[in-house]
């Protein structure tokens, strides 16, 4: 749901302005006010996990998630369900920053790559499903069903909660106001402002947020090696698995950042689909990664992960590769076959790089390592979706301009998906420095 909630508002947009009587522009923040509280609050709630116990931010994010829902089925004005959808974002952020370090305590170590292998099916499913399902529910029932249909869902969540294990006592302590402030600050505005470029923000306007989310940001980070109890561990760059797993995840992350945001330009500028034939397209992608994640994670419990995730990086950056050779007449089957080829290689990389990812980490430092993954995630997508708007921008293109300039839009895309195969090449070659240590430690 929580995934599903990130794609399903995007489709509704035009039908909630017109049926709450507000602008475009101003319906945009019935998607920004989600984003940026999951962004906001991701490592707050991971930094909670470990003072609190994971189970119980947990169970407490699926109530305030459900919660959030219902009052966003029931708001009748723009204010009300922009603020409906930022405490429904709070709580699918307590979801989301948790839900690995959570896996870790449900699982056995020797079976933690199947359970993220699970997850990543369950993630990729739902944002495949997203649009689509958006789709069907405003065919035939009005806009708040998009968010009530969580209702009976998150209800039967409540209750199978009651079976995950018990926490550990709780840590003596709480949050650092400072820390809380400035992390939600600085990640929350980085991200606004990497928005900014995608959306045609004023320049201006975008600079101004990027320079108060770095300086609260670098806050932050110095003030975590200044506490005798940091709001978040940190520490945990320190290690040369982790170190070498996060960077390769945010990688990987704006190269698929950039793809999932410029193919679908291509899809509807050069080769003149309608918006629903772009998205069933690309499904392709999301759909393999479904398929092979599941195995590529108990793979990972017996192999070493810097031979799986550096082949499945390799596979996928070819694919990418494949996309940006299109012709301008591509057809359908060669389209869904490179889907394919990136989703079999992406979901190769994926489950075996979050074991590691996950693994390395002490277990008391679980839920600060599950909050990083998420963050790599988030910022690296946003990141992606920055360059496409940058690069559109060079070739006189711009993504807030919809219908304008196709032809120099249908020139940009060849281009920003090289981008995204640079930094596909670029996390293939982090991936592969794993390989030289074989006595690295497996997770």
């Amino acid at each position: 749901m929580s995934v599903l909630d990130g794609q399903i508002a995007n489709t509704a947009l035009p039908t909630i302005a017109r049926d709450l009587g507000a602008s475009p522009v101003a319906s945009i923040w019935v998607v920004n006010a989600f984003q940026l509280a999951v962004t906001a609050t991701l490592l707050p709630f991971a930094a909670l996990g470990e003072l609190r116990g994971p189970g119980r931010v947990y169970r407490a994010g699926v109530i305030m998630f459900v919660a959030g829902s219902l009052f966003c089925a029931l708001a009748r004005s723009l204010p009300l369900l922009i603020a409906a959808r930022a405490f429904q974002g709070i709580g699918a952020s307590a979801i989301v920053s948790i839900s690995p370090a959570l896996l870790r305590e449900v699982f056995p170590r020797r079976q933690l790559g199947r359970a993220l292998g699970i997850n990543a099916l369950v993630v990729a499913t739902s944002a495949a499903a997203g649009p689509t399902i958006g789709g069907f529910i405003l065919a035939v029932l009005p806009w708040p069903w998009l968010f009530a249909i969580n209702v009976p869902f998150g209800l039967a969540s409540i209750a199978l909660n009651r079976t995950l294990p018990a926490d550990p006592a709780r840590r003596p302590g709480w949050l650092d106001l400072s820390s809380v402030v400035t992390s939600a600050l600085g990640f929350a505005l980085i991200v606004w402002g990497l928005d900014g470029f995608a959306r045609g923000d004023a320049g201006w306007l975008t600079a101004s947020r990027l320079v108060v989310g770095l300086a609260s940001a670098s806050v932050f980070v110095r003030r975590q090696f200044t506490l005798r109890k940091p709001m978040i561990a940190l520490d945990l760059f320190r290690i040369p698995a982790f170190a070498m797993a996060g960077a390769t995840s945010f990688t990987s992350f704006v190269s698929q950042g950039i793809a999932f945001v410029a193919l679908p330009f291509f899809f509807q500028v050069a080769l003149g689909h309608s918006p629903l034939e772009s998205g069933l397209l690309l499904t392709s992608w999301p759909l393999s990664v479904a398929l092979v994640a599941p195995l590529a994670g108990r793979l990972s419990d017996r192999f070493p992960v810097g031979i799986l995730s550096t082949a499945g990086l390799a596979v996928f950056t070819v694919g990418l590769a494949l996309y940006a050779l299109l012709p301008p007449n591509a057809s359908t089957l060669q389209i869904v076959l490179h889907g394919i080829v990136c989703g079999l290689g992406y979901g190769f990389f994926q489950s075996p790089n979050n074991r590691e990812l996950i693994g390395s980490a002490p277990r008391t430092k679980s839920t600060s390592a599950s909050g990083l993954l998420a963050t790599f995630r988030l910022s690296g997508q946003t990141l992606g979706a920055s360059l496409v708007a940058i690069v559109f921008g060079a070739f006189g293109a711009s993504i807030a301009g919809g219908a304008q300039a196709h032809d120099s839009v249908a020139r940009a895309v060849p281009s920003v998906l090289w981008v995204a195969c640079a930094f596909g090449g670029v996390a293939t070659l982090a991936s592969a420095l794993r390989l030289r240590s074989t006595g690295a430690e497996r997770s």
